[in-house]
Formats: structure tokens, C-alpha cells, sequence
């Protein structure tokens, strides 16, 4: 019997997996294949509802953490991921964090789990977010590391990844987001990182996930401590929805399996198996 096919997100924050993958995580699901998400912070350092760190009512970042947590739990189990693992970092410090110690946790779930597939965010975090740069860099890392075998520190049988993918989104997906929410932007160092849409002919994939957005507008839902800074979503359209969470876009890294210019439509492709 051949190997389940198996999706590992590894992501920053509670939220990503939603925002960020949503439609794509709840199609996988509901086709079977089994998803998984490795998120690495709790989101401590963010928001809660309209109320900033330091604001009265805030509940400080543990406790945030904490119902960030719960949110996150909340929200897979409605996008159907089959299970999620939390690393133990700082939200807006991952970048600081020892890149072996993450790279090596990293790398021990990905030998465990034994995904076909790996999806992150892409080198410029989205938009520019110090986490999400940290988490591609880090994902990459860890990728090399899990299919080792010299690296006997790491609990696990080797296991290299067939596939590899960044989310890559388009100028479509973009202007959709800053119209629903606001400009993307942030501000580290003294400079402000705007986002930047991928060219069409840089995608690799397109995952059409246009019949899961009311999934991913429930499990937008759950993560109620941030809804505050979701600007206009729960005024948008149905078909502003589909607009936003309609379609998964991706650049390939590398795979194993498949090659050339062609746009995939599905990140199983090449892995899929064959009827005789």
C-alpha cells in the first residue's frame, strides 16, 4: 500500500495558517490527504481585539498566548488539519532565536511526519514581517537537515521532501488584501517593508480553492482575540470572499517528482498515484 500523502505547513503565528493557506489547507483536507501545521510562535506580541501590548484590558503576552493558542487549535480543526504542533518561540523574535535549535525542532517534526509536500512563506515574509522571513529561512534549513543522515542529533529517520513550495501571491490576491484590511506593511529598523506582489509568470502553482471559502471564513472566525484587525472582512461580499480565499498561489523551489515552465494546478501533482 502505497504512503498517505501527507501536507506540512510550517508557519510563524496562530492566524497564518488561515490567512495565509486556508483555502488550500480545507481542499487538501477534504480530498483526504492528511495536513499538518508546525507553527512556531504563539502570536504573544500582538494585539488583542482593538487593544494594543501595554493598553488597559490587554491581557499581557502569556495569557494572549495562551487564547492564541486555543485559537489556532480552533481553527484547524475547522480547516481540517489533522494535527498542529507549537515550538515554544517569542512572537517578533523568532529571527533572534538559535538557528540550529530551530532548525534541528523543525527538522525532527518534518522526520516524523513524513510530508510529500512543504509549503512556507516566501523569502520576503509576505511583507517583509521579520517572522515570516525567519520562517522560510528556517523551513529551508531544516528541509536539508530532515533528509541528512549524518545528522544523528535529530530524532528521525532521514526523510527528504518530494516537493517544496513558497506562497506566492499575486497582484489580484494583494489588492484584495489591502482593500479588506489595510497596508501591508512593517516597520523594522528604521524601514518600512511594503508588500510586493509576485509577476503571474513567477507562479508555479494555482490551487483553486473557490468552493472552501466559507470554510476559511469560519476558521477566520476563530481567531476572535485578532478579528479587530481584520479591517472589512465581515462586511465583504461573498464574492469578495471567493476573491480573497478563491485561490492558492505558489512558487515551486524545487520538487522531485515534476519539472518544467507548465503552472501546476495541484501541489500533489507528480505524487498522485496512477491508475493502471
Amino acid at each position: 500500500m502505497p504512503a498517505p500523502l501527507k501536507l506540512l505547513a510550517l508557519l510563524a503565528h496562530p492566524d497564518d495558517e488561515t490567512l495565509g493557506l486556508g483555502g488550500t489547507l480545507a481542499r487538501y483536507a477534504d480530498e483526504g490527504i492528511e495536513t499538518y501545521l508546525v507553527t512556531a510562535t504563539r502570536g504573544q506580541a500582538g494585539r488583542f481585539r482593538d487593544l494594543k501590548r501595554g493598553d488597559p484590558g490587554h491581557p499581557g503576552p502569556v495569557k494572549l498566548g495562551e487564547i492564541r493558542e486555543q485559537e489556532l487549535h480552533a481553527a484547524a480543526r475547522v480547516l481540517g488539519v489533522r494535527e498542529v504542533a507549537l515550538l515554544d518561540y517569542m512572537d517578533g523574535q523568532l529571527d533572534e532565536a538559535d538557528p540550529r535549535k530551530v532548525t534541528s525542532e523543525i527538522a525532527a517534526h518534518v522526520r516524523r511526519i513524513r510530508p510529500q509536500v512543504v509549503v512556507t512563506f516566501a523569502q520576503d515574509g509576505g511583507y517583509g514581517h521579520p517572522d515570516h522571513v525567519a520562517i522560510c529561512q528556517l523551513a529551508s534549513a531544516a528541509l536539508v537537515v530532515a533528509a541528512d543522515a549524518s545528522r544523528t542529533d535529530v530524532a528521525g529517520a532521514p526523510h527528504a521532501a518530494a516537493k517544496f513550495y513558497l506562497m506566492a501571491w499575486d497582484e489580484r490576491h494583494w489588492a484584495a488584501y489591502q482593500e479588506s484590511f489595510k497596508k501591508l506593511v512593517s516597520n523594522v529598523d528604521g524601514v518600512e517593508r511594503q508588500a510586493k506582489p509576485w509577476p503571474d509568470w513567477e507562479l508555479s502553482a494555482k490551487v483553486d480553492t473557490r468552493a472552501y471559502w466559507p470554510t476559511v471564513w469560519r476558521a477566520v472566525q476563530c481567531h476572535d482575540s485578532q478579528v479587530a484587525n481584520y479591517g472589512t472582512l465581515g462586511s465583504l461580499s461573498p464574492e469578495n470572499h471567493e476573491g480573497l480565499w478563491g485561490w492558492g498561489t505558489f512558487y515551486r523551489v524545487f520538487s522531485t517528482v515534476n519539472g518544467g515552465r507548465a503552472r501546476e494546478d495541484d501541489l500533489f501533482a507528480g505524487l498522485r498515484p496512477t491508475s493502471s
